[in-house]
C-alpha cells in the first residue's frame, strides 16, 4: 500500500510540475489560472487549521489576504516614498524590499491581526463567532479601501500602483526565462514558486495536525468543555489557531 502511494504521489508530483508547460501552449490565460488555482489553495490550508481542525467557523478569513497583499504592495512600490516625504529621505531610490524579508512580514503581520480578531471572540461558538468573523472581515474591506484620507496610505479604491516584480535566487519572475532553448513566461515562473509554497504550507499543515498542538486543537473542536476539564488551555489553543490560520493567509498574498 505504502508503495501504491508514492508511486501516486511521484506522478501527482510530476504531473504538477509539467503541467504549466503545457498549458502555456495554448496561452498565458490557462497558466493564470492555474496560479490563482494555487493561491486559493493556499488559503484553504489556513482556513483549514481554523475551520477543520479547530472547528472555529471563521468567515472573514480572507480578511488576513488582504493585509498580506496589501503589506507586500506597500513594501514593493514607490507609494510610501512618493506620499510621505520621510520615506523619501530614507529611501531615495524607493522601498523594493526581497521576497526573504515580505513572507515573513506578511505572515507575522497577518498572524497579529488573527489574534487580534481572535482575542475578543473566544467566548463566542457557532453562529455567533461566524457573524463577528464575518463582519471582521467587511471591515477591513471597507477600512483598506477608505485609507486614502486624511493620509494616503493604501490609495483608496485606486489600489497601489508599479509593484515589482518578485525575484527569487536572482531570477526575476516578471520577465520570461529561457531553459535550454524552452522560453518558460512570467506566469510559468509564479506558478513553480506558488507550488513551492503550496508543498511546504501542506507538509506544515500535516505535521502540526500530528503534533501535541493539533490534537488540542481537534479535542476542542469535538468538545471545548471536555478539552477543558482534560487541561487543555483552550485560550490559548483557539488564539493559536486564528493565529496559525491567518499566517498562511498572508503568505499567499
Amino acid at each position: 500500500m505504502k508503495n501504491q502511494q508514492k508511486i501516486l504521489f511521484t506522478a501527482a508530483g510530476l504531473a504538477l510540475i509539467v503541467l504549466p508547460l503545457f498549458l502555456q501552449t495554448f496561452g498565458n490565460s490557462w497558466v493564470r489560472i492555474a496560479d490563482t488555482a494555487l493561491l486559493y489553495v493556499l488559503l484553504a490550508i489556513g482556513l483549514n487549521i481554523v475551520v477543520g481542525y479547530a472547528g472555529l467557523l471563521d468567515l472573514g478569513y480572507v480578511a488576513f489576504f488582504a493585509v498580506g497583499a496589501y503589506m507586500f504592495g506597500l513594501l514593493a512600490s514607490p507609494h510610501l516614498t512618493e506620499t510621505f516625504s520621510t520615506f523619501a529621505s530614507i529611501f531615495p531610490n524607493g522601498l523594493h524590499t526581497p521576497l526573504w524579508l515580505v513572507i515573513p512580514l506578511g505572515a507575522g503581520l497577518a498572524g497579529l491581526f488573527g489574534v487580534l480578531l481572535g482575542a475578543p471572540t473566544l467566548k463566542l461558538r457557532g453562529d455567533y463567532l461566524a457573524i463577528v468573523t464575518l463582519g471582521f472581515g467587511e471591515i477591513i474591506r471597507v477600512f483598506l479601501n477608505n485609507l486614502d484620507h486624511p493620509v494616503n496610505i493604501t490609495n483608496g479604491p485606486k489600489g497601489l500602483n508599479q509593484i515589482d516584480s518578485i525575484t527569487f535566487f536572482g531570477i526575476n519572475l516578471g520577465k520570461p526565462l529561457t531553459v535550454g532553448g524552452f522560453q518558460l513566461a512570467s506566469v510559468t515562473l509564479y506558478y513553480y514558486l506558488f507550488l513551492a509554497l503550496v508543498v511546504v504550507s501542506i507538509v506544515m499543515s500535516h505535521r502540526l495536525e500530528l503534533s501535541r498542538i493539533g490534537r488540542a486543537w481537534m479535542a476542542i473542536r469535538e468538545d471545548e468543555i471536555a478539552a477543558k476539564a482534560m487541561g487543555i488551555n483552550t485560550r490559548n489553543m483557539k488564539l493559536l489557531a486564528f493565529g496559525m490560520g491567518a499566517t498562511f493567509g498572508g503568505v499567499s498574498a
